[in-house]
């Protein structure tokens, strides 16, 4: 069916796609067959090739299998951005297990928590985390810790600068029973007899959602979701070649976005992965230009950084093909400045942890629209219902209403929570929650999260309306906005919060005062609050929930 999206894509890309029955690790197995000196991951020095990889997988698999793993069994990981993770995770897959992705800055309640809602048995952690894993045995379901270092993968000299530099940041693995070592474990394995068979509708990773404003749900996502998510992000930038472009993994792998448009579409198209476990914007930088990397998909903060701090804007980055930006929009200057620096296209785009992630991009070799993003890609529908009446569509260009997405990247549902995904989908459509508007060439923008929106009176404030006003203030780096209500008078107000530039020195009255020459009076904040850094997720998203929090903390402490 013809939408009012598909006459703004760019030739070559199809508005559906036929997709290949292909589970993620045995796309593994595929590259390793037509790469298998390729490069798959390199880590700080270390290069792993697809065939060593595939290898390492295999066995890493059978290694589980030892361990008791058996088919549809959840193992729970707990790693930044190394190469373990990519081992551990195709490993549980390749035998028919799940993977749980989990923030390795996580606190003990909140791993307790998730081990207990997948019901893990198995944990592969960081050397770091293993004593407070250790603590969790006696309240979950946990019986077997896997240790992992990041020296583990490092050359040789590297490693006894680690050591030397950054001992703290290296834990010996406790001899305690139900604990081993990452290394030893691999080394025991035996390989699986025959490609991976797996089941494309059965989960293949359970990731927890942001909790911008709620809890975190385990979103379960099959094989079939991820693998065709990875062939749409394909198609969308046809360009690229298979087995050889380089991108660089400086997204965290325990959240979808990361896991897909760094880790998966690598090892599914043969692309080289330089895999940054501190997504730094130095970091970033120094992958890109070390590897000639051609592809990079980051957070509006590495962009920003890239052409605001004149250190990192003498970094060689004309390797770039494309970069894909997520999380929040950019600013046209830093668009401008970057694509200038590059030559390379930034593709603004959405998704959710539901959707595996990608829905929408703006179109890579078409025309960008700033504060947008972008268009539907293949295979993907996308319609905008009324905030009262969500079985009434809006088909006006720029009347905001609710987005619904269908599509085949869409989530089996939340982890043991029936009732929160019949209400998150409903008739195979997804109800994302967002707040957005489409134009008449059909590219969407996001005007808020309906959660967010704030009653102030007969109105209605998009806290994010008035984000984009403090961050256009020369003298703001970071911005926030939430509603609450004055606990003397009960009357809902907007509450800012700001991050000034480094040297920078403002007053309240200045940015309530700026933000009336911008603003109806009824959006202005009525208090501004200063912090040194703003609460976001591993994403960049503003945990307003977090700010909610420091406000009352705030409130209390003048009482």
């Amino acid at each position: 069916m013809e939408r009012p999206w598909h006459k703004s894509y760019v030739r070559g890309v199809p508005t559906t796609i036929s997709f290949e029955e292909i589970s993620l690790p045995e796309a593994l197995r595929r590259s390793a067959s037509r790469w298998p000196d390729r490069p798959a991951l390199v880590f700080h020095g270390t290069e792993l090739t697809f065939r060593d990889l595939e290898r390492a997988v295999s066995k890493f698999a059978g290694a589980l299998q030892g361990l008791g793993v058996r088919r549809g069994d959840r193992v729970s990981i707990v790693l930044p951005n190394l190469i373990q993770t990519a081992i551990a995770s195709y490993g549980a897959l390749a035998l028919g297990a799940t993977a749980v992705m989990h923030h390795p800055r996580a606190g003990k309640f909140v791993l307790k928590n998730q081990f207990n809602d997948a019901g893990s048995e198995v944990v592969i952690c960081l050397d770091l985390l293993v004593p407070s894993v250790l603590e969790l045995r006696n309240e979950t379901n946990v019986r077997q810790i896997v240790s992992c270092h990041i020296l583990d993968y490092l050359p040789f000299m590297a490693k006894k600068l680690f050591r030397l530099v950054k001992g703290q940041m290296h834990l010996d693995t406790p001899k305690e029973t139900g604990v081993v070592e990452f290394m030893d474990l691999l080394e025991s394995g035996t390989a699986l007899a025959g490609p991976p068979k797996v089941d494309m509708d059965e989960t293949a990773f359970v990731l927890f959602t942001s909790a911008t404003t709620g809890s975190a749900k385990g979103a379960e996502l099959t094989h079939r979701n991820l693998s065709v998510n990875v062939q749409q992000i394909h198609a969308w930038f046809p360009s690229f070649v298979d087995g050889a472009e380089t991108v660089v993994g400086c997204l965290p792998f325990f959240h979808v976005f990361g896991l897909t448009c760094a880790l998966n579409v690598g090892i599914f198209y043969g692309y080289t992965d330089v895999v940054v476990p501190l997504p730094e914007p130095k970091n970033i930088l120094e992958g890109i230009r070390g590897y000639n990397a051609t592809f990079v998909a980051a957070l509006p903060s590495f962009y920003n950084a890239a052409v605001a701090e004149r250190k990192l804007t003498k970094y060689k980055l004309d390797s770039l093909k494309g970069s894909f930006s997520g999380g929040a929009p950019l600013p046209l200057e830093t668009i401008r400045a970057f694509e200038k620096l590059t030559g390379a296209q930034i593709c603004e785009g959405y998704g959710l942890t539901e959707s595996s992630p990608v829905t929408h991009i703006n179109p890579f070799g078409g025309k960008t629209k700033v504060g947008t993003i972008g268009l539907p890609v293949p295979s993907t529908d996308a319609k905008i219902v009324d905030l009262q009446d969500p079985d009434k569509e809006i088909t006006v260009p720029g009347v905001p209403g609710e987005l619904c997405i269908n599509g085949p990247q869409i989530m089996k549902g939340y982890l043991n929570l029936a009732d929160q995904t019949n209400e998150a989908i409903k008739g195979g459509w997804l109800y994302t929650g967002d707040i957005v508007t489409m134009d008449k060439d059909g590219y969407f923008s996001v005007v808020d999260r309906k959660k967010d929106t704030v009653p102030v009176g007969e109105n209605t404030v998009y806290p994010r309306e008035v984000e984009e006003v403090l961050f256009s203030h020369p003298k703001v780096r970071d911005a926030g906005a939430i509603g609450m209500r004055d606990p003397s008078t009960g009357v809902m107000e907007i509450i800012a919060f700001v991050a000034l530039k480094k040297g920078e020195k403002a007053a309240e009255h200045e940015i309530v005062g700026y933000c009336k020459q911008k603003l109806e009076g009824y959006k202005v904040p009525a208090k501004v609050e200063f912090l040194d850094e703003l609460p976001r997720s591993a994403v960049g998203k503003t945990l307003r929930k977090e700010l909610r929090r420091l406000h009352q903390v705030k409130l209390y402490s003048k009482r």
